[in-house]
């Protein structure tokens, strides 16, 4: 590939101006039919004070555009990519404009298209100019009034943004519906749906009195599935009330559930359009992650009603300001919906899998990048995982009370505006009065911090010493790296395994603020010396190095009341178990401390069930690759076997007594010790299956038929699956059978056998992608099985001989001229091919250098390729 004359623009921040023009009023009509869609669209265009005589518009490239015209006059207008420049020698314009659109064949499911025969749209991040020309960026904010026009046989369901205010019949068997949205909004969030849709409705009454009436749609058969929604939707808008203090302001708030759909969700303004996945469930598809996800998701698209909708991002630079924001917003929710020991567990478990390898790999960035070519591939585990740990620590610097006012400040102050990162930490800041101009260093520098810790005693004095010191190590284009403001929250256990008093008043827990490259704090007047606990319930995105010898991470394991450091003490423990089995240390003392440690955890009825159920999933091959210099997985997937099999062995005897006490006959609920109960059931028998035998893969069988719950047939199932049994073929045959017709139910069935931990998986996989119900069409199947198995499946994957890249690049250079955005993202799992040993380096490079390769690549892939071969 000629780089120099092939490579797009790159968008950087520092260019960032504002608009010459802004839209005043918006009024669009679409005319849907099923051969072609046009669109009549009135912009009411005001020039701003930098506004000179030429008016740009965007403009999608394969947009087709029938008239243009000005203030009533056809108007002539030069055309390049992207952008059309009309010209404007006016303060204010009248700009109609009428385009035809062909939603059928629009496979990328960007701008409006068709799911299922039903008409929808998305429009983030720059959707809508493949609708019509508009100044297309998230700082020009209008009024909406939309016009749908449809036949009423196929399409009765016509919603848009806002409020309904006018309906009724046309001729030829059509009707039309007039939405009006009052409040001004960037034209990434508009919507439109128009199809066969059931629906169910509820309504709510807000802190100020106003009656919503709430609706769901999604297709009648899937009515039955929505109950959960709808609950998860009314907690939502009571928590954001309680908790936040901001109420739904639109007389009606509609979600709809599509079967196509690129993303997870999408927080259109009172029109959110979801990925059934994080809509539909019901007991008998669905597990107790399913039912989590709904929640969160819900929860998360409408909590973006104020952060993002209302006061949203001024350019797409500032992405983090609104989804990092509201993914620390939807995660305290989840805590408080079903246990905040087990939910920030899992939140740092996806910011570790997900985002710390993105840090160390070449696609890099701050969660405020500097610069894009397609941002479509900014919405990445940086920006919406770390950048809530980054609220996070906000929080916790602030305290409740002083981040609660800082919030409403930002709120109040900006509400119908599209600011940046800066405006959010400047209401905080105002509202506390606590300065924070260090710690915005953490909004532009990239890279996860090590913090080191050293710990010293002094028999005489009483004190002991704690030194931190961290550092960050170069990321693309950032070689010098600043020191960052780092909150360590922290405890001292005494020898009988209490808190220590941290000073005369009493205090057990303070917060270490490290905000130079080391600090040294002194604790005094001790009875012995203490066992440090750090970071607790992880205060800062860093990687933590603990110099604690193997039995004080083991009492951690054992005893530590902040349940994440109970449980990391307990990862800390396997990962120096598997990396002396990688290099072979044969006195290593972890792994005996871990057996310890997990023994007693297993074995008290006191201790949370999920929290558990989480320290038995034991780190795997891709947690431990980030520790290694040169990864090679076959060594890895040794070391996680030897580890795995000395713990079901060790441990069986507790394990299987465990496994009986979490069978009980209560009724299926799904709070969080029910939850807790079954995801201990489910991680007890799969460690009993690492080294099956008759009766344990006995118990598997009959779990993976016959449990009550889905959660409980699919932990058996994929035990029976990744042991290789022979019951797991019929087994997944009767489970094909039994939910054969239910697209999310089948997604689980791909991934299953998608992730069978087996080198062999790559045959099974290449014979799903001939299946009947396999399509490259619908993204939700297409990350069942391509995107889990190159994910998710490190074994199955990273064969010696490379066929696992070399299918993955068949795949993504098949999808990138039908859908450039997931094509783009399947690709992650080769961003990291410099870690790697040989072979399996010149593998993965060798694929990524096949995708560079390819005539007119998409600005989405060619922007993850050549970033990651640079």
């Amino acid at each position: 590939m000629d780089a120099v004359a092939t490579a797009p623009r790159t968008i950087r921040r520092d260019e960032y101006r504002p608009p010459a023009h802004t839209v005043r009023r918006a009024t669009l009509t679409f005319d849907l039919r099923d051969e072609a869609t046009t669109v009549a669209a009135r912009l009411r265009i005001a020039r701003n004070e930098s506004g000179q005589g030429v008016l740009h518009l965007h403009a999608a490239t394969d947009l087709e555009i029938l008239s243009l015209r000005v203030d009533g006059v056809e108007t002539a207008y030069e055309r390049d990519e992207e952008t059309i420049r009309v010209p404007a020698d006016k303060d204010e314009l009248l700009v109609e404009t009428v385009t035809r659109l062909r939603p059928a064949q629009n496979t990328a499911l960007e701008g409006l298209y068709r799911s299922s025969g039903v008409f929808c749209t998305q429009c983030e991040p720059e959707g809508f100019r493949k609708i019509t020309p508009y100044i297309d960026r998230p700082d020009v904010m209008a009024p909406f009034t939309v016009r749908i026009e449809a036949d009423r046989a196929s399409c009765p369901v016509l919603l848009s943004n806002g409020n309904p205010i006018e309906s009724g019949d046309l001729e030829d068997g059509r009707h039309f519906a007039v939405w009006d949205d009052p409040f001004p909004k960037s034209a990434y969030l508009f919507a439109l749906v128009a199809g066969d849709l059931g629906w169910v409705e509820d309504h709510f009454t807000t802190m100020h009195g106003r009656e919503v009436t709430l609706r769901i749609h999604a297709d009648r058969r899937d009515l039955g599935k929505l109950d959960h929604a709808m609950e998860s939707l009314k907690k939502s808008m009571k928590w954001d009330e309680d908790v936040y203090g901001r109420a739904y302001e639109h007389d009606v708030f509609n979600i709809v559930a599509v079967a196509d759909f690129n993303m997870g969700a999408m927080e259109n303004t009172g029109l959110n359009i979801f990925n059934t996945k994080y809509v539909l469930a019901d007991k008998e598809i669905s597990t107790d992650l399913d039912y989590q996800g709904v929640e969160g998701v819900i929860a998360h698209e409408y909590f973006h009603n104020w952060s993002g909708n209302r006061v949203t991002c001024r350019d797409w630079f500032q992405l983090s300001l609104k989804e990092g924001f509201t993914v620390y917003r939807d995660q305290c929710f989840s805590a408080d919906q079903s246990g905040a020991a087990v939910q920030r567990i899992s939140d740092v478990e996806t910011l570790r899998r997900a985002q710390f390898p993105e840090d160390a790999g070449p696609t890099a960035h701050p969660i405020r990048p500097d610069s894009y070519i397609e941002i479509n591939n900014f919405y990445t585990p940086t920006v919406y995982e770390k950048g809530a740990e980054v609220v996070r620590m906000l929080q916790a610097l602030l305290g409740p009370e002083k981040f609660r006012k800082g919030t409403d400040l930002y709120f109040t102050r900006n509400d119908g505006n599209a600011v940046t990162c800066d405006d959010f930490v400047d209401a905080l800041q105002d509202a506390s009065g606590i300065d924070l101009t260090d710690f915005r260093r953490w909004y532009g520098q990239a890279g996860t911090p090590r913090l080191t810790a050293r710990t010293s005693w002094d028999e005489a004095a009483r004190q002991f010493e704690i030194e931190l010191t961290q550092s960050t190590a170069p990321t693309p284009g950032q070689p010098n790296k600043e020191p960052l403001v780092i909150p360590v929250r922290t405890a001292l256990f005494g020898t009988d395994g209490k808190l220590l008093a941290l000073d005369a008043q009493g205090t057990l827990e303070t917060v270490l603020t490290l905000d130079q490259p080391s600090a040294r704090f002194v604790f005094e007047n001790l009875p012995s010396r203490p066992i440090p606990s750090l970071l607790r319930g992880y205060s800062a995105p860093v990687r933590l190095e603990l110099d604690l010898d193997a039995a004080s991470l083991a009492f951690l394991a054992g005893h530590d009341n902040d349940p994440f450091n109970r449980w990391d003490a307990a990862q800390q423990l396997a990962l120096r178990a598997l990396q002396a089995h990688l290099t072979g240390r044969a006195d290593d003392r972890a792994l005996p401390a871990l057996l310890v440690a997990l023994r007693l955890t297993l074995s008290d009825p006191n201790v949370d069930r999920g929290l558990a159920a989480a320290m038995l999933e034991l780190p795997d091959e891709a947690t431990l690759a980030l520790d290694v210099d040169q990864v090679a997985p076959d060594a890895l997937a040794a070391a996680v076997d030897h580890l795995h099999e000395t713990v079901s062995r060790e441990l069986g005897d507790v394990l299987l007594d465990v496994y009986k006490s979490c069978d009980t006959n209560e009724p299926i609920a799904f709070d969080a010790a029910s939850i807790g109960r079954r995801a201990l059931r489910v991680a007890s028998l799969q460690m009993l299956m690492v080294l099956p035998d008759e009766h344990r893969t006995a118990l598997a069988e009959t779990q993976a038929r016959d449990a009550p719950t889905m959660t409980e047939r699919m932990g058996a199932l994929r035990a029976l699956v990744d042991a290789d049994a022979p019951a797991a073929a019929p087994v997944l045959d009767a489970f094909y059978t039994r939910h054969h017709g239910d697209a999310l139910t089948i997604d689980k069935w791909f991934a299953l056998q998608a992730t069978a931990r087996r080198p062999e998986a790559l045959t099974r996989v290449r014979e799903l992608l001939d299946h009947p119900d396999f399509t490259l069409g619908n993204p939700n199947r297409l990350r069942s099985l391509v995107g889990a198995y190159a994910a998710s499946n490190f074994v199955g994957f990273h064969r010696a001989d490379g066929e696992g890249y070399r299918l993955l690049a068949d795949i993504v250079l098949d999808l990138d001229s039908r859908n450039p955005q997931v094509a783009s993202r399947l690709l992650g799992p080769l961003k990291q091919w410099r870690r790697f040993a040989e072979p399996w380096r010149e593998h993965m490079r060798a694929q990524l250098t096949r995708i560079a390769a390819k005539p007119d690549l998409s600005r989405d892939v060619y922007e993850t390729v050549s970033k990651s071969l640079a």
